[in-house]
């Protein structure tokens, strides 16, 4: 067998019914839309409309909750920023700000941040003093147990009450 003598199957295949070919066809004049409308035009489709059985995007329900008001701080590790210090680009003995890591390269200058976290991925080994938007209790015990310091500057949440 070759290529060119490859066929479908027997009714494999249905021809296309030719619409608007005079009234004996059976699909004349409107072939098959009725009269005038939206829904005689071409180019319509009626989107989520299900024939006025309620559609399903007002059947499913709706899930979750998205906060207007959230805040997105930009990450830094405290392996990252021990990578910078001893690559030169931060200077272990001035304090390091927000300023200081977006000048360094390490955190992205993004419209959307509230601020830097600092976390605790990685270690440190020597004193810094960091003044951050915000800092993990791990992150800040280890700067300190090298004998640094962290700043919070970012407002604090305030914690509730297990009751309520």
């Amino acid at each position: 067998m070759k290529l060119d003598e490859l066929t479908d199957n027997p009714g494999a295949r249905h021809r296309s019914k030719r619409l608007g070919r005079g009234i004996g066809s059976g699909k004349g004049k409107t072939s098959g839309r009725g009269v005038k409308g939206q829904k005689a035009r071409t180019g319509v489709a009626l989107n989520g409309f299900e024939g006025g059985q309620l559609p399903i995007y007002r059947r499913l329900p709706k899930r979750g909750f998205k906060n207007p008001f959230r805040k997105v701080y930009a990450p830094i590790n405290l392996g990252s920023l021990a990578a910078a210090i001893e690559a030169g680009k931060l200077d272990p003995n001035a304090p390091i700000s927000e300023e200081s890591l977006g000048a360094a390269g390490l955190v992205r200058k993004d419209t959307k941040s509230a601020g830097v976290r600092l976390l605790a991925k990685g270690s440190i080994g020597r004193a810094v003093t960091i003044s951050v938007s915000g800092a993990s209790a791990a992150a800040i015990a280890a700067v300190q147990a090298a004998g640094g310091s962290v700043t919070v500057t970012g407002a604090k949440t305030e914690e509730q009450p297990a009751g309520a």
